[in-house]
């Protein structure tokens, strides 16, 4: 049997005091299904970083990082979070339901 594709997420960090994650097709997310993703971090700052925890899942930049990476993670059922370690206001949460 074939493992189902990976999903891919864009996420971003700047300009200025924004921070986004985003489906490929450009909707914010809220909600995911449990599995594997492959997600383009773009940092356009050197201020902030973009660090996103979840179920199994501790990944961030460094704050004076600016560039794009791309991390490939596994999520599980549970809660998500990605915020800025340098400016606790920039911060979202999802949810991560699991797969049916």
């Amino acid at each position: 049997m074939t493992p189902p594709p990976v999903k891919k997420l864009v996420a971003q960090i700047g300009p200025k005091t924004t921070i986004s994650l985003k489906t490929a097709s450009g909707a914010r997310v809220k909600r995911l299904t449990a599995g594997a993703y492959s997600i383009k971090v773009k940092d356009l700052t050197k201020s902030d970083n973009f660090h996103l925890t979840a179920v199994g899942v501790n990944k961030k930049t460094g704050v004076e990082f600016r560039g794009t990476r791309t991390w490939k993670v596994t999520f599980a059922a549970g809660k998500g979070t990605y915020r800025s370690d340098a400016h606790k206001r920039l911060r979202a949460s999802f949810v991560v339901v699991a797969a049916s």
